[in-house]
């Protein structure tokens, strides 16, 4: 698949890391919000979902249309805090670290969801299958001198 590879030898240059942040978010919410749900721009390339977490500091609800990685049949998730290889870690893993309890809007379904942050062993073979879903990944990490944080959300009962 030729258009994969180009869009994600695009995504890994530093342009597109001081642009997409900030055109990325603003078309996927708008695209969201016109199609009550179904439809993420962004996940026309990778599968997403908008990320509904409590501020860490202003306790607020913040949106923020996410790339995932699903697993088990849309019964959890992968949330990969690239920040789009920024230095930074981005807002939303300071608010799911603060209140892990959150929600996901999932192929137009709203899901309440706890998040885990990953660490150790669990994390190394999460990163590993990271870089295999999407390869970018590798680049991001290169360069940033933080460790790009994971997470697991789950389904709440």
């Amino acid at each position: 698949m030729i258009g994969v590879r180009v869009v994600q030898k695009v995504s890994s240059t530093r342009g597109f890391a001081k642009v997409a942040p900030h055109v990325i978010p603003v078309l996927d919410r708008a695209v969201h919000r016109l199609t009550r749900g179904r439809v993420l721009l962004s996940a026309q390339m990778l599968p997403g979902v908008i990320l509904t977490s409590t501020g860490a500091r202003s306790g607020q609800p913040r949106r923020t249309p996410l790339a995932c990685m699903p697993e088990e049949k849309g019964r959890s998730w992968i949330l990969i805090g690239s920040n789009f290889g920024r230095p930074g870690h981005p807002a939303w893993t300071h608010n799911l670290l603060a209140h892990p309890d959150a929600e996901v809007s999932w192929k137009g379904e709203d899901i309440p969801v706890t998040a885990r942050l990953l660490e150790g062993e669990e994390r190394t073979a999460v990163w590993k299958a990271a870089l295999a879903f999407w390869p970018p990944y590798a680049t991001y990490q290169a360069r940033v001198e933080r460790e790009i944080r994971l997470f697991r959300i789950v389904r709440r009962p």
